[in-house]
């Protein structure tokens, strides 16, 4: 396996692989999050929508992200606005929840205060207001909404053209190359756990002490 690490990376597959898939990742997380935060919010002021398009979307967050694999490539071919769609989709859902029950859990009082210091009930209310008052509830959906992200871009990978490590994944298996297999797998879970310990751990924490929440965690 050491071997195959080795070889990969001086022959620039594994490094190119990679960079391309994390690519892929980031754009299709920062989708993620504008969409779900958007419908978050939605559903947390709007009964009517939390009631039809919100049960929709928990129904939706249930099915398994590779379940849109024959969608994507009807819809849009074998290439990488597939695979961002289907990335996208597999943390847009958990994303959409986590900032609907962050947003519904704000102290009424935060809302008050606003509305008295002259905020009103718009955009200005939303990004001044909301949406730093559920922050400590939205990081959760963040970390989990970045995990689901990986799953459905290893997934939709696996059908893509061009590169990626679920294409490379494809082809370890294709010539049942376990050393290949494991190398990407083990580059998989220091990428996803790298990110979440020294980026989103800390960004929770640090809201968490700002809200004065942390020792409620511990």
């Amino acid at each position: 396996m050491l071997q195959a690490f080795y070889d990969g990376f001086v022959h620039g597959q594994l490094l190119e692989a990679t960079i391309e898939s994390v690519r892929r990742l980031l754009t299709a997380f920062v989708l993620s999050i504008v969409i779900g935060v958007t419908l978050g919010f939605l559903f947390a002021r709007y009964r009517f929508l939390d009631d039809t398009i919100g049960f929709l979307v928990v129904a939706l967050q249930t099915i398994p992200s590779i379940a849109w694999l024959p969608f994507a490539i009807i819809w849009f071919g074998m290439n990488d606005f597939s695979v961002i769609f289907i990335t996208t989709l597999g943390a847009t859902w958990t994303m959409a929840m986590s900032s609907r029950t962050g947003i519904k859990n704000i102290p009424p009082i935060y809302i008050k205060a606003a509305q008295t210091m002259g905020t009103g009930n718009g955009f200005k209310m939303f990004y001044q207001v909301m949406v730093p008052a559920a922050f400590p509830h939205m990081m959760t959906g963040v970390r989990v909404a970045w995990a689901f992200a990986w799953r459905a871009l290893v997934a939709g990978e696996l059908i893509a053209k061009g590169v990626g490590l679920g294409q490379l994944l494809q082809d370890g298996r294709n010539l049942a190359d376990t050393a290949l297999m494991l190398c990407i797998v083990i580059i998989i879970s220091v990428l996803g756990t790298i990110s979440d310990h020294f980026c989103f751990k800390r960004m929770e924490d640090k809201i968490l002490i700002r809200y004065g929440l942390a020792n409620q965690k511990k």
